[in-house]
């Protein structure tokens, strides 16, 4: 007989789908408002949780909460795992080893210390939360350096910092729990370190022992290309409950051991495993986030008091600047490069999810002061966030390490053509990089003092070797039309399909020719393909920029431009957009046209 629902509970199904609305709603909303979607999820967990009493996960959920957590904490883990490539981390800068290998042991010790003397929490809690504050926040470093615009090595640093030390600091939370795990239901310290490596040891041989079978089975054609992903999430949680079984909460090293092994193969798969990992992982991450945001009560939120607050502020300006500080001696960062390093440490979501698993288990043990770790980690990453999402840029822009201007543009493939509107761009302070393979084509680009890369913009050496944070939209303007549909479809994820383009296709208008609406970018150029411009451009035509005003308008341009092709156009207050088929120039006073046109003495 079905239980009857209490008033003011929520159905099961109403919970799931209040849970993703108010997770995917608030990423939605922080993209269009430019701000950090953490920010957005704790506040709608708490408005819907403690400040209205809509939702509470304890009453409405029950018993599912803590596996749907730990689940969700698993596969989260795994893509961070699947993220540490140790081929594409050789070719790091010296800093992000040092951060690593010096960094995550001293900010281990120093968040502990933090929490233990700021924060008043006992020493077995402070280790465990103090080795899952290592982690900096791959899913909040990202959008911040994208919006900062920060050089090369500082950006190297920072990013490869959150992505390395994700499943590390996963792994020393991981640890730490074990020993404190052991250590209370063992009465020997003989005991306490058999358990201890024999768990660890049945961890590493499933993760191990899984990656292997899976990459094997995935390279000989074992699983089809459709079941590879479910394949890959039943084996996933299948060890992971596994490895539980044999020692509490080992399941998590289990899986971030089977990530990091899975990263560094030649698996075929790979990008299409990571990149849906990396979609299902921003699903789990949201929800996640707004359960333990919704789980917070009054009495809960009354323990941050001003310890808390002490703590927090340690953890900003003491420890993470002498972690960062002491581990970049002797090295050949700069001075500025590593104070700015030393203040931007946001924390992210996986701080606090991992806190409210562990905080709960803790609590059970007969921890009590673990109640507080939720609270602390909403607090350090609410901190963090807000502080690093407004300063990192003014910081940088301080220090002579932010980009100026409007996001640049990379021009894929050499010629007349990319050179001359590269050449426009540059004229308005956009900053230009033109890629090819080829380097006798990039020869007019270098001719025309402009930035090259010779190389192809997919490679592993183009994602070493160009300075992606500084760049917001490429044109892929090749005279081969597959690869320009290639070199769209491929960084779309990366800058956003609004923001890839691509020249016309020969063709494209025959059925026999037509490319589904998901290959490819948005088209530049007009009704121009390459070839048609390249006579154009044989002819004399030019890129030019023009200057419109409310006494020179976009019609009066049209009217003595009528065989131009607009291109882009640069608003009076720095916004760069390009000109596609389904849009059209706006103009405005102040805006700089950007177009292809004829010769100035044969222009009517």
């Amino acid at each position: 007989m079905a239980v009857e629902q209490q008033a003011g509970e929520l159905a099961p199904v109403m919970v799931f789908a209040l849970v993703g609305a108010l997770g995917v709603g608030a990423q939605w909303l922080a993209w269009r408002l430019r701000m950090p979607a953490i920010v957005l999820m704790l506040l709608a967990g708490l408005a819907v949780g403690p400040g209205l009493d809509l939702f509470d996960p304890a009453r409405d959920i029950g018993p599912l909460m803590a596996p749907m957590v730990a689940i969700a904490v698993a596969i989260i883990l795994f893509e961070g795992g699947l993220t540490l490539n140790l081929q594409s981390l050789r070719g790091a800068a010296e800093g992000v080893w040092r951060l690593v290998i010096i960094g995550a042991p001293l900010g281990w010790l120093g968040s502990t210390l933090a929490l233990h003397y700021a924060a008043g929490l006992d020493w077995p809690v402070a280790a465990v939360f103090g080795g899952i504050m290592i982690v900096t926040g791959p899913t909040v470093i990202a959008p911040l350096l994208r919006q900062a615009r920060l050089a090369r090595r500082p950006a190297q640093l920072l990013q490869w910092e959150a992505i390395v030390n994700d499943p590390v600091g996963a792994l020393a939370a991981v640890l730490a729990f074990e020993v404190v795990l052991v250590m209370a239901a063992s009465e020997t310290a003989g005991g306490a370190a058999l358990s201890m490596a024999w768990g660890i040891v049945v961890a590493l041989v499933l993760g191990l022992g899984a990656g292997w079978g899976l990459v094997r089975a995935f390279t000989a054609g074992h699983v089809p290309e459709f079941m590879k992903v479910p394949v890959l999430f039943a084996v996933l949680l299948g060890v992971f409950a596994l490895s539980d079984t044999v020692l509490h909460e080992s399941g998590l090293l289990t899986v971030t051991v089977m990530g990091v092994y899975m990263a560094n193969t030649d698996l075929p798969s790979y990008a299409e495993l990571r990149r849906f990992k990396e979609h299902a992982t921003v699903l789990l991450v949201s929800g996640v986030f707004i359960l333990l945001a919704a789980s917070m009560n009054m009495e809960a939120l009354a323990l941050l008091d001003a310890r808390a607050a002490v703590f927090v502020v340690v953890t900003i300006l003491l420890v993470r600047p002498i972690t960062v500080m002491v581990s970049l001696v002797g090295t050949k960062v700069a001075m500025n490069e590593r104070l700015l390093v030393a203040f931007t440490g946001p924390r992210g979501v996986v701080l606090v999810a991992v806190a409210g698993l562990f905080g709960e288990r803790l609590v059970a043990l007969g921890f009590e002061d673990a109640a507080r770790l939720t609270p602390l980690a909403f607090a350090l990453v609410a901190a963090t966030v807000v502080l690093h999402g407004f300063s990192l840029r003014p910081l940088g822009q301080l220090l002579g390490l932010a980009g100026q201007g409007v996001p640049g543009v990379i021009i894929v493939g050499g010629s007349q053509f990319s050179a001359s509107l590269g050449k426009a761009l540059s004229e308005l302070e956009v900053p230009v990089l033109i890629s090819d393979p080829n380097r006798t084509h990039l020869r007019t680009a270098r001719e025309a003092g402009l930035r090259t890369f010779f190389g192809d913009i997919l490679s592993e050496a183009a994602e070493h070797g160009v300075e992606i944070v500084n760049f917001g939209r490429v044109l892929a303007v090749t005279d081969n039309d597959a690869y320009n549909t290639l070199v769209a479809t491929d960084l779309a994820p990366e800058f956003g399909r609004e923001n890839v383009y691509q020249l016309r296709r020969a063709k494209e208008d025959n059925a026999r020719h037509a490319l589904p609406a998901t290959l490819g970018g948005r088209k530049i150029g007009g009704e121009l393909g390459y070839y048609e411009i390249a006579r154009h451009m044989s002819q004399g035509w030019k890129v030019r920029a023009t200057k419109l005003s409310d006494s020179y308008t976009l019609e009066d341009w049209q009217r003595d431009n009528p065989d131009a092709v607009p291109l882009a156009e640069l608003a009076a207050g720095g916004g760069l957009s390009f000109v596609t088929r389904e849009t059209e120039a706006k103009g405005g006073d102040g805006t700089r046209l950007v177009a292809l046109g004829p010769p100035r003495d044969t222009a009517d």
